[in-house]
């Protein structure tokens, strides 16, 4: 991904895009100099501050403190100064200035020739990695040389705590910005090398940073360093002559810990002997490193695009940052920006387990599996707060850092249940993928099993022996409070039943979690009485009951300029009429499909698609896999191109704050669940491909039970093979309801034509999707 110029207007857009990330350390892609900025951030994952919840008029169970991410010290800034002026793109002249961001080394280049106002000249590249195979690890090498006659230099190399993170007030989804959230606890400087050592005051939280530097540069040049509590500068003087270089390399760890765990000089120790490792092995063995990662990563997760250039390179902008995202080791998961920026206050919501894992099951497993066990980790709290709202079970926060419910929305942070089987989903695909049955009989299934029991304790039978959810918020978050939200109940009849399969698959595991055959049953009973609303009349399914029987919306009256409703309308309004900011009914034919017919989920389509005004960068993408499946093929193609755009062309214009994770992956579920037909209901891996106008091959990868599975579809024929296994090794798959074994041979399919699906469903007036037919 490559651009040029200073684009001054898209600074923090630009440093979300060119954000680098481990997992654990992710630096925004600001420029080295460190300014002009959009938003600075160095990010560790799960380093926060904590910060009181105000209430008009506060009420029981309201979280009374919320955590939001907070920058550790920044590593990545080095500053220039020529002939006494400041480098500053703003200033003087750029004959040039590209910045690129590698997809296939994972490194960030940065090339620019620049003139100072005195009549200077400079060429000043550099490059940035932040490491996968070595978590506490980023570099960067920053090389500076004259253009056209000698310039005197002074280059610094700094380490920054509390760097000023502008405050946004203009959108409630932003992050509240907490200023000056470290304070100093130890310091060292020792020629190349220093650490800085800080902690977060309500978090109680300590962050230590260690850099180590490699200078080349001519004898005249002098090194000097200084240390404040706050800041670690390494500084290089002289003069240079043309044809004469200075390159500086600095290596830098990262680590945090509870301030009541590791001591300050120990987590100091422990980043310096890390930097100094990084130095001793080399800044080009970092990169051969980080290249060996992406070539192993890329081997399954690369998605194929034949017939669209533009919409392949931003499938793999998006597979990058997914597979930067999280990490195989230290059970971390994944926020809803990543370490991209500080949107949402860098809070993990369900976009992970709704989004983001059903694609790293695939692509990364060791990923997902790690995430799950954070969300197990993190069941002490979840039961807490169930005994709290006077459940069951577990209930998992809507919006969280630390394990605990960190929003004072109360109808999504109390009424949001459905989060919980959206982490049972994570764990019954993640099992049925992998074979895991290690991880089942642990964590899998005690997540399995408090999450059920949140649902049999808060369900209702009524007289007719129906179960059912009342008072729940689905994914729909224009509507709340609602009674029997499909999506949540066929989701929590999904939890029901998987905690009793699993239970009855490890009866040793289960019995040591208190469970036995009368719970097991009455789980089964209330899946199986689970209520399910639908619109005899109108032949659709209600989103809620009554649903379909509220008032329509009033588009006539509805400018662009109104969009999103939730900054421009009363949430009274939105709820009580039929309009859905993201997928929610259609949401659920997705993760649901054995619950539905084809022709419900085509009438349902056709029902809700005219209603749903997508203001939400999650619904762009099950919409597109919905309506390929009814055979809407140019709409669910031109519905992917925006779930993969998100970012890119900053379609919501809030990809300064970060990038949107979950929407990055469901252009993912848009290829290879919409037109690869992929499904994985029941544990059962099903294609029904069908391939829009525009590409002419589509080739994708999925890790099935320790095997690669490599997909390729073509106008007329689909291709499964196992490239990587030996003569013996099968996998099963069914193909348009055909059963297949699959090998390392081969097996060739013809594709079916697509059924005529009649007129394409219209979107709410002003919100279709640009055509890219």
């Amino acid at each position: 991904m490559r651009r040029t110029g200073a684009d001054l207007d898209r600074l923090a857009e630009t440093e979300s895009i060119f954000a680098l990330a481990n997992g654990w350390v992710g630096w925004r892609g600001t420029l080295d100099e460190g300014e002009p900025y959009g938003m600075p951030g160095s990010y560790l994952n799960g380093f926060h501050e904590r910060r009181k919840l105000d209430y008009p008029e506060g009420g029981y169970a309201f979280p009374e403190a919320s955590d939001t991410v907070v920058s550790a010290p920044n590593a990545a800034l080095i500053r220039l100064w020529v002939n006494g002026e400041p480098l500053d793109i703003r200033t003087g002249t750029l004959r040039t200035h590209e910045r690129v961001l590698d997809l296939r080394a994972g490194v960030l280049r940065r090339d620019t020739e620049w003139i100072s106002p005195g009549g200077h000249g400079v060429r000043i590249r550099s490059t940035r990695l932040v490491s996968l195979p070595r978590r506490p690890v980023a570099a960067v090498r920053y090389e500076v040389e004259p253009l056209d006659g000698p310039v005197e230099l002074r280059v610094c190399s700094d380490l920054l705590a509390n760097e000023n993170v502008p405050q946004r007030s203009d959108d409630p989804r932003a992050a509240t910005v907490v200023q000056d959230p470290l304070t100093a606890e130890a310091r060292r400087s020792d020629g190349l090398d220093g650490v800085l050592v800080h902690r977060t005051d309500r978090s109680a939280q300590r962050v230590a940073v260690a850099v180590a530097h490699l200078v080349d540069a001519p004898a005249v040049v002098a090194v000097d360093g200084d240390c404040t509590p706050d800041r670690l500068r390494l500084t290089l003087t002289g003069p240079l002559a043309p044809g004469e270089r200075v390159r500086l390399t600095k290596f830098a760890a990262y680590e945090c810990a509870p301030v009541d765990g590791t001591p300050p000089d120990e987590l100091a120790d422990l980043v310096v002997a890390e930097a100094a490792a990084a130095r001793a092995d080399g800044f080009d063995t970092l990169l051969a490193a980080q290249r060996a990662a992406l070539d192993a990563a890329w081997r399954t997760a690369d998605v194929e695009l034949d017939g669209d250039p533009e919409l392949q390179q931003a499938v793999r902008f998006a597979i990058f940052h997914l597979l930067q995202a999280g990490r195989p080791d230290g059970d971390r998961t994944i926020a809803a920006k990543g370490l991209t920026g500080n949107g949402y206050d860098g809070h993990v919501l369900w976009d992970t387990e709704g989004y983001v894992l059903p694609v790293l099951t695939y692509l990364a497993p060791e990923v997902a599996r790690s995430a799950l066990r954070w969300r197990h980790a993190h069941l002490p709290e979840a039961r807490e707060r169930a005994a709290e709202l006077r459940l069951a079970g577990a209930t998992f926060p809507w919006r969280t850092i630390g394990g605990r419910e960190c929003s004072g929305y109360w109808p999504a942070a109390t009424a949001g249940l459905h989060v919980n089987a959206d982490i049972a989903d994570a764990v019954l695909r993640y099992v049925a993928a992998t074979g895991d049955t290690r991880f089942l009989a642990g964590p899998g299934l005690e997540l399995l099993v408090e999450t059920a029991r949140l649902w049999h304790r808060f369900g209702h039978r009524s007289d007719d022996g129906a179960f059912h959810l009342f008072g729940v918020t689905g994914p729909d978050e224009y509507s709340a409070l609602a009674d029997d939200n499909v999506f949540t109940n066929l989701m929590a009849r999904r939890n029901l039943r998987g905690a009793a399969d699993a239970a009855e698959r490890c009866p040793e595991a289960a019995a040591a979690l208190g469970v036995d055959a009368a719970e097991v049953a009455a789980w089964r009973a209330a899946a199986d009485a689970m209520a399910v609303p639908y619109d005899h009349e109108r032949g659709v399914h209600q989103q809620s009951a009554g649903f379909t029987a509220q008032p329509e919306w009033d588009f006539a009256n509805t400018g662009e300029d109104d969009y999103p409703l939730l900054l421009h309308h009363p949430y009274l309004e939105l709820y009580r009429r039929q309009v859905v900011k993201q997928a929610d009914l259609v949401l659920a034919m997705l993760r649901c499909p054995g619950e539905f017919t084809a022709e419900q989920k085509a009438r349902n389509v056709a029902y809700y698609q005219p209603r749903t005004v997508r203001d939400s960068s999650l619904s762009a993408a099950p919409q597109a896999v919905l309506a390929a499946e009814v055979g809407h093929l140019d709409l669910a193609y031109d519905l992917f191109a925006e779930s993969v755009l998100q970012d890119l062309a900053d379609l919501g214009d809030k990809t300064a704050d970060g990038l949107h994770l979950a929407s990055l992956a469901g252009a993912w579920l848009a290829l290879v669940q919409g037109f690869g037909g992929m499904r994985d209901d029941q544990g059962v891996l099903s294609f029904d491909p069908r391939l829009p106008r525009r590409i002419d091959r589509l080739a994708f990868h999925l890790r099935w039970r320790g095997h690669r599975l490599r997909v390729t579809l073509t106008a007329g024929e689909a291709r499964y093979e196992l490239p990587d296994a030996g003569p013996e090794a099968t996998v099963e798959v069914w193909h348009h309801g055909e059963r297949l074994r699959v090998g390392v041979a081969p097996v060739t399919r013809p594709m079916p034509p697509v059924p005529d699906a009649g007129p394409e469903p219209p979107c709410p007036p002003g919100r279709r999707p640009p055509r890219r037919a």
